[in-house]
């Protein structure tokens, strides 16, 4: 397999995957889906997952609203 083919097969995860998976663990928590033995690995995840997406998306939406043009223009 080239190169090419390499970098076209491989996964794409965004940011809005990221902000959706924490939805999917924090609505499985709620719903009682994980063994109490389970709870802290999966507090632990959601923890450092909603961390990273507390500093990435709001960078994201600042580097977003700088390379917008002006309004109005």
């Amino acid at each position: 397999m080239s190169d090419e083919q390499k970098q076209e097969a491989a996964p794409d995860l965004t940011v809005t995957d990221l902000q959706n998976i924490r939805a999917i663990i924090d609505i499985a928590a709620t719903r009682g889906a994980f063994k109490a033995t389970e709870m802290a690995g999966v507090g632990n995840v959601f923890n450092k997952l909603d961390r990273f997406l507390n500093v990435v998306v709001p960078a994201a939406q600042q580097q977003a609203a700088e390379t917008q043009p002006p309004q109005g223009q």
